[in-house]
């Protein structure tokens, strides 16, 4: 890893950590007034509902396959996850270690249900993959709604109260770190090489299947981990919660943001989850409100709002400092002004 990059991750990693002590400061002085606790609620579903979308965008934008699915695999993660802290309570673990557990328990069996899924349903393309997963989705829900573990249909009440802003804020920075990782990796490219040219990438030798299924095992692992961090916020929870709509909600989220755009993951989760809160006190028209954005959005920027461009702390610096620094030439003597040298004489 060369030096240039060791300091942009330090830099960005400066930025993340300046934002949450922005924050933290602003929540702990009361700094919104009586809204401190509403608005400290609303960017905890923010940081949560980023590592969903994000990890959606690594099927949708990055793997170009088109899925509706998602909350499945979050409600595998939710439920699995809250069964698990249940089960460890009381056993000496503290509150943040029961939790990266529980939410470690939940991503894993997410994960293994995005690669018994992602076997036999990635060897289809588009809209025949659209439905496998919409009705894996559907099978989960209505399985949870059968199992008495689960609440049998009931709303499943008592889970313990572990994820803060705090907590939820760094998961988030560590799953969003961490896919991005992924994505700049060797695996990340050559999924984005299947993704543009899917049959030159087979002629090439490239084992296409293998690295669909890990992508989609990836994307389910941190699915399954915000459905954890969720369970653990809102302590209560019924499989309705997870329907199509919920997963229709995920997939406009990632498209708003831009296809193949981690920052527009966050910005896209960050913003639409925030919406219909900020809009609550317009009952009447606040889902109105929230698809005249979605429109709008698709109309003037129909790749999303970041497209596949990503946000940088470094690059931003070096514009800066670029703009600062003088042109070539100026100020002083130009080479239009400079005096000529005078020509040699003949015979010198």
């Amino acid at each position: 890893m060369t030096k240039k990059r060791v300091l942009s991750y330090l830099l960005n990693l400066a930025g993340v950590a300046a934002l949450f002590a922005l924050l933290s400061g602003l929540f702990a002085f009361n700094g919104f007034g009586d809204s401190t606790t509403y608005v400290e609620g609303v960017c905890t579903t923010a940081c949560y509902t980023i590592i969903m979308v994000t990890s959606l965008n690594l099927v949708v934008g990055f793997m170009g396959e088109f899925s509706l699915g998602h909350a499945g695999f979050v409600s595998v993660g939710a439920y699995v996850s809250a069964i698990t802290s249940n089960a460890l309570a009381g056993r000496g673990l503290s509150d943040l270690a029961l939790l990266i557990v529980a939410v470690l328990a939940g991503g894993l069996a997410a994960g293994l249900a995005g690669v018994l899924v992602g076997i036999p349903a990635l060897r289809l393309r588009g809209d025949y993959l659209a439905i496998v997963t919409m009705a894996f989705a559907e099978i989960i829900r209505v399985v949870f709604c059968n199992l008495e573990i689960t609440g049998g249909g009931r709303t499943m009440s008592g889970i313990l109260r572990l994820s803060d802003f705090g907590r939820t804020f760094w998961i988030m920075v560590v799953c969003v770190t961490v896919m991005f990782l992924f994505v700049r990796s060797r695996f990340g490219r050559t999924v984005q090489a299947i993704r543009e040219d899917y049959i030159a990438a087979e002629a090439s030798g490239i084992n296409v299947t293998f690295y669909k299924v890990l992508t989609f095992a990836v994307s389910s692992f941190f699915a399954g981990v915000g459905g954890g961090v969720y369970a653990h916020y809102m302590t209560a929870m019924i499989p309705t919660n997870f329907d199509f709509n919920y997963s229709a909600e995920l997939l406009s989220e990632v498209i708003i943001g831009g296809t193949g755009s981690l920052t527009g993951s966050v910005i896209g989760a960050a913003f639409l989850s925030a919406l219909p809160e900020l809009m609550r006190q317009f009952s009447t028209y606040r889902m109105l409100g929230y698809s005249v954005v979605l429109v709008l959005v698709m109309l003037f920027r129909p790749g999303g709002i970041f497209g596949r461009w990503e946000f940088s702390l470094t690059r931003l610096f070096e514009k800066a400092a670029g703009r600062g620094k003088p042109k070539a030439g100026a100020p002083g003597i130009t080479a239009k002004s400079a005096p000529a040298e005078p020509a040699p004489e003949k015979g010198a």
